[in-house]
């Protein structure tokens, strides 16, 4: 249930109604915005009256949400959530762009790719240090040691660091160490991890899973959100259909549709995708030309030897232009790279 406050109500009358539904046991989530203020309630609203609230003076509408998310629903947000990361932001006209390999394989790789995509525009470094892999034979990352190369890298370059966590054993560290936690799409509906993620105020970008339908994306989103975390990044790359040509099929109707449905900010992955280096560049481009925030792209200074996802990686010379043509579409859509 939402309850829409009258323009300019003020806050000890919005106060006054939270602390009378707190004590009815339901849990109230302000929202202020330039005029209006929103009341969202979670819990059973069961034996809440509409009438009766929408009796207050102070009140200006009381609404329904029928959706099973609520604090993802942007009936309970109106506005935009921008989600600020050091002196970079994901959500507002800005498009956020993450770059770098796939995994961490050298300091020496890891640093130099850093320092050419911040050279190139990128405001965030991406890198797996722990990577989930479908067969187990396959490059597992470096783990701690890549964590901390990661570092470095942002100590070096002041780029803030993005990388994907597989354990809720690792939460404390990651907390500690990362700037951005990524979840991957295999552990979309982790929810034991998830619901760890909640209970800290770190950002976290929760990527879709593989067949996730969009209101299973919003519900994994709203599970990190229930406990606490509003800093979601949500990143939409690519989801499993009848087509085998490409790696997966990106869904970019789920911008548009994401935009609708919630406030939360979203962002394309199309490496991940496309699965093919000469993909990148269309889509990306279609990406920000559809509305999204952002932007995670994989760049590799030796592809060819890459240890995970080389035939998705750009060069960074082909990253640098990537760049300068991304700046002239999200200029036509009102937005900056």
């Amino acid at each position: 249930m939402i309850i829409v406050m009258k323009p300019n109500v003020s806050k000890e009358k919005i106060q006054d109604l939270k602390t009378k539904l707190n004590g009815r046991g339901i849990v109230v989530n302000l929202w202020e915005g330039e005029k209006y203020s929103v009341l969202g309630l979670l819990g059973d609203t069961s034996s809440i009256n509409p009438s009766q609230i929408q009796a207050d003076e102070c009140v200006d509408k009381v609404l329904h949400v029928q959706e099973p998310y609520k604090k993802a629903n942007r009936l309970f947000h109106p506005e935009d959530t921008i989600i600020k990361v050091g002196n970079e932001e994901i959500g507002s006209s800005k498009i956020a762009v993450m770059a770098g390999p796939c995994s961490v394989e050298s300091e020496e790789q890891l640093i130099g790719i850093a320092e050419r995509i911040k050279k190139s525009g990128a405001g965030f470094l991406r890198g797996g240090a722990f990577k989930p892999r479908t067969s187990p034979y396959s490059f597992q990352g470096m783990k701690e040691e890549g964590l901390n190369i990661l570092k470095k890298a942002r100590e070096i370059t002041g780029l803030p660091i993005v990388t994907e966590i597989m354990s809720t054993k690792l939460v404390e560290k990651f907390v500690e160490d990362v700037d951005i936690i990524q979840v991957g799409a295999r552990n979309m509906q982790n929810f034991d991890l998830l619901k760890e993620l909640g209970r800290t105020k770190k950002t976290i970008l929760l990527k879709r899973g593989l067949s996730a339908t969009i209101e299973e994306f919003l519900m994994s989103a709203e599970y990190i959100m229930a406990g606490g975390n509003d800093n979601v990044i949500l990143c939409e790359r690519g989801i499993r259909t009848f087509e085998t040509y490409t790696r997966n099929t990106l869904d970019l109707s789920a911008v548009p549709v994401i935009k609708k449905l919630s406030h939360l900010p979203i962002i394309i992955d199309p490496s991940h995708a496309g699965g093919m280096w000469w993909l990148v560049e269309p889509l990306a481009k279609a990406a920000v030309a559809v509305g999204a925030d952002g932007l995670m792209i994989e760049v590799h200074n030796d592809p060819v030897n890459a240890k995970s996802d080389g035939a998705q990686s750009l060069k960074p010379e082909k990253f640098d232009s990537l760049m300068k043509s991304l700046r002239q579409v999200a200029k036509a859509v009102d937005k900056e790279i």
